[in-house]
């Protein structure tokens, strides 16, 4: 291992444990925090969750593409698994500050791998917007500018390309996680960007307060992050979330990725894979509700794109396509 290399682990480890034997009282001190006037507005800052160590070379892509855009003013990946042995952190970290003219990567080790750490408010964060999204999850570069955009319209809502919502099931009188084809109520952490000050909101509650208390269920349950947030957001604003189109996304972690042997083995197993994980969700819901004291999530309904395109067909070589496409 080289030197410099060393030296990089090292400073990283020691501060890994400084943090374990803390409070996160540090953290949620606004005096080492950045000055919220000093936040840059026409930048952001890209918080990658990375946790599997067979996603290295895809997470290095990732956020190599990421630091190369010009509105990106720095890469955060936040690596939650404390079991990463040594000698993997150091193929993390290799090359991570190779790329000429980007803006900084940075390797950020995480305490604990607990969900609720990649909301955590921190001094390297230098811009009032933040793009939340998991190390699985690529976008192109074209719509992740237009993301940021729209945000910089909505700058109090939650923007993100993967839409659910809540729905309260009349049959069993209940609050559920579920999908609609013309409405939504939550964007998840695949991909979302958010203003800074939420993860103040969300990570700096006292011991005893409702949020406090919603980030021990999400440690008890190991999901439901995102759900979360979009209850402290949407607390905040009265208002749904917005949903912008991506041109071109890549969910490499989906299910329905994976090969099984017999169609009828891989529906099964997805589907069953679906069932419990909405069920969790739900559960979630339910908590959150019930500590709120009343349902904060609001319902969106469609979805803003870049570009509309003509929809009527012409022909062209003897084909049909959209007319836009036609030459005349």
């Amino acid at each position: 291992m080289e030197k410099s290399a060393k030296i990089y682990l090292l400073f990283f480890f020691v501060t890994n444990f400084l943090a374990s034997i803390h409070s996160l009282d540090p953290i949620c001190n606004s005096r080492a925090l950045p000055d919220p006037k000093s936040l840059r507005s026409d930048q952001i800052t890209v918080l990658i969750n990375g946790y599997s160590e067979s996603r290295i070379h895809l997470l290095r892509r990732i956020a190599a593409t990421y630091s190369s855009l010009p509105f990106v003013a720095s890469v955060l990946i936040l690596w939650g698994n404390p079991k990463t042995p040594p000698q993997t952190l150091t193929q993390i970290t290799q090359n991570l500050t190779s790329y000429f003219g980007g803006a900084p990567i940075s390797l950020l080790l995480q305490s604990t791998d607990s969900l609720n750490s990649r909301f955590l408010p921190r001094p390297e964060i230098t811009t009032r917007a933040v793009a939340i999204c998991d190390d699985d999850i690529e976008i192109d570069t074209k719509s992740f500018e237009f993301a940021f955009k729209i945000w910089e319209s909505n700058r109090e809502k939650l923007v993100g390309f993967f839409p659910r919502s809540h729905d309260l099931d009349l049959s069993i009188k209940s609050w559920i996680y579920t999908v609609h084809s013309y409405k939504y109520s939550i964007l998840l952490t695949k991909f979302m960007i958010i203003q800074t000050d939420y993860l103040e909101k969300y990570s700096c509650s006292g011991d005893n307060s409702r949020i406090a208390i919603m980030r021990e269920f999400v440690d008890e349950m190991r999901n439901c992050e995102d759900i979360l947030m979009n209850f402290v957001v949407s607390d905040e604003t009265n208002s749904g979330p917005v949903l912008v189109e991506a041109k071109r996304l890549r969910d490499h972690g989906d299910a329905r990725n994976e090969e099984k042997d017999g169609m009828e083995m891989r529906n099964a197993g997805l589907s069953s894979r679906r069932r419990e994980h909405r069920k969790r969700r739900g559960e979630c819901i339910r908590e959150f509700h019930k500590v709120f004291g009343k349902m904060p999530l609001r319902y969106s309904y469609g979805k803003l794109v870049s570009s509309v395109g003509e929809q009527g067909l012409c022909v062209k070589g003897g084909k049909l396509v959209f007319c836009d496409q036609q030459i005349f």
